[in-house]
């Protein structure tokens, strides 16, 4: 969505498009919008930008708060998983942005980091160029965190960079009331995204004045009037062209035809954990097996295409409240409010605090995050809240289960099968910490705090109030467990042969084709991953051009 502070994008001519350029990047989202914008200030490179969405234009991703209303719409690849055997055989909802600006324009605008031993765990698989030292430079680059969230470690963070972070303008006095139980309780509260993270914090949010501030609005409307950046919506990607070993272009499905964009020097994928794999795949890089069942030519055998996949579980209970809450956010006051002061309930991001704990005491590290919403966001975000209701959920930072992502047929138009196999780890050790989570979120929900604010009737699970806390948890996680909308490493990057891509993000097997977005993380952070991704593409800018950082 335009913000008013930069000029619209628009699509160039279909000439433009059809000419051969220096670079061809596939999706627009937080990483493609970073490299595609950082390849550009040369202006000697040309570089053409598909994305498979249309412009950014729907009024909703703007207005912070009415994120779930994009789901399950145009802007919206809007999967489903496989049925999960542990999730009472549920299919899982999948939303991922279809867009301009990627997830970046739909998510929850949340900017955590994660902790720095999670980037040294990718230094150890993918060389110490990925190690916290290295990349936390790449992350003062991307943030322009505003003055009143810098914090005692404000060296951690970035003043001027393009991606702006700031304080929630109107956060909920639910929210307070949260993060004043969490200290009753003994929890540290501090603020997001210092050195240390153990604790609990109030979201800072990727907004500006009140409005969503998606990877596009960073990146692409700053360099829209470059003539050396060309970017095509409603571009469907369905082919990477490889020729002698080397990737050459790409063929996309545009307005019923087919093209070929081709590439002087390279192709990058930014299509994130799900798009990625699924075009790999359709273009004859991953598992031979696989490639032979669906009559795909192997251009090269990497049986790593599409597996290692993680994601961030989230399971979530919701009690009635008293008042206060966002089911009041579409009032005519707070339309008022916002549209005249861009303030009020219609800025938030819904998951206004959040907190890291660990399920039991031998842990060195937090593996359980707890996030809370004024509101009622219950089956995954897809039903409106009927009343006041306050939501608290336990998320599972660091899963062992892993799932894949497949191809159901060889035509570029059918959905993957994404099978995250949530809760399938052989020792149970997921669960057992999703399990202690929720333990946590009822242990703060009874705080004074929060017990006054609340009526003790259960939203989600329904009828909660008449079970016992353990079966309030086993409904909460069978019935009614969702993505935090993290998947991540289905092209994993590492040093060792058996990865997708290597330390530089290559592709191994061709020439001239890289990976920069979710899909190369060899392991999922504790945090939040759009703020990682727009890292990536930031390096991968770096690694195409050549230049080399001290590591």
């Amino acid at each position: 969505m335009f913000t008013g502070e930069q000029m619209p994008l628009r699509s160039k001519p279909r000439s433009l498009a059809a000419r051969p350029h220096d670079y061809v990047v596939v999706g627009a989202g937080s990483a493609g919008s970073a490299l595609a914008a950082r390849l550009t200030a040369d202006p000697s490179v040309t570089v053409l930008l598909l994305e498979a969405g249309p412009r950014d234009t729907k009024r909703e991703i703007g207005v912070p708060a009415a994120f779930s209303k994009l789901f399950r719409s145009d802007v919206d690849w809007n999967y489903d998983t496989e049925p999960q055997d542990r999730l009472g055989g549920r299919r899982v909802y999948w939303p991922r942005g279809r867009v301009l600006g990627g997830s970046s324009s739909i998510n929850a605008m949340m900017w955590v980091r994660g902790f720095s031993e999670d980037y040294d765990d990718w230094g150890v698989a993918a060389g110490r160029g990925w190690s916290w030292e290295s990349l936390s430079p790449y992350f003062r680059r991307v943030e322009g965190v505003a003055p009143e969230v810098l914090h005692d470690d404000a060296d951690l963070a970035g003043r001027q960079g393009p991606v702006r972070i700031e304080a929630q303008r109107s956060p909920s006095a639910h929210t307070a009331a949260f993060l004043r139980g969490a200290a009753d309780a003994g929890h540290p509260v501090v603020v997001g995204n210092a050195a240390d993270q153990r604790g609990f914090s109030q979201t800072q949010v990727t907004q500006h004045r009140g409005a969503r501030f998606s990877a596009a609005d960073a990146y692409l409307k700053p360099a829209a009037r470059r003539p050396n950046l060309t970017v095509v919506t409603d571009a469907q990607a369905t082919r990477v062209v490889v020729e002698n070993g080397r990737a050459v272009g790409v063929e996309y499905a545009h307005r019923g035809r087919t093209e070929v964009a081709r590439a002087r020097r390279e192709v990058a994928l930014c299509g994130g954990a799900v798009n990625t794999p699924q075009l790999l795949l359709l273009s004859g890089i991953g598992d031979r097996a696989e490639l032979e069942a669906h009559e795909i030519p192997v251009v090269a055998h990497s049986p790593e295409v599409g597996k290692n996949l993680r994601d961030h579980l989230l399971s979530g209970m919701a009690v009635e409240a008293t008042e206060g809450t966002l089911f009041d956010a579409e009032t005519p006051a707070q339309l008022l409010r916002y549209l005249a002061r861009r303030q009020g309930m219609l800025t938030s991001n819904v998951a206004e605090a959040y907190g890291f704990i660990r399920s039991h005491d031998g842990l060195a590290l937090p593996d359980v995050e707890l996030i809370f919403a004024p509101v009622a966001f219950v089956k995954e975000g897809l039903v409106a809240p009927a009343g006041h209701a306050l939501t608290l959920g336990a998320i599972l930072l660091k899963p062992e289960s892993v799932g894949t992502v497949s191809l159901r047929s060889a035509n570029p138009f059918d959905k993957p099968a994404i099978d995250p196999r949530y809760l399938s780890d052989p020792d149970g050790r997921d669960r057992a910490a999703l399990l202690a989570g929720l333990a946590e979120c009822e242990r703060l929900l009874a705080a004074p705090a929060l017990r006054e604010r609340t009526t003790g009737v259960y939203v989600q699970p329904v009828g909660g109030e008449m079970l016992t806390a353990a079966e309030r948890a086993e409904a909460t996680l069978v019935d009614n467990a969702q993505t935090l909308y993290h998947p991540v490493g289905t092209a994993r990057m590492g040093t060792d042969g058996t990865s997708v891509v290597d330390e530089e993000l290559r592709v191994r097997g061709v020439h001239g084709l890289r990976v920069a977005d979710a899909s190369v993380m060899p392991t999922i952070i504790r945090g939040h991953t759009n703020a990682p991704s727009i890292v990536i593409g930031e390096k991968a800018a770096d690694l195409l051009r050549g230049i080399r950082h001290a590591e």
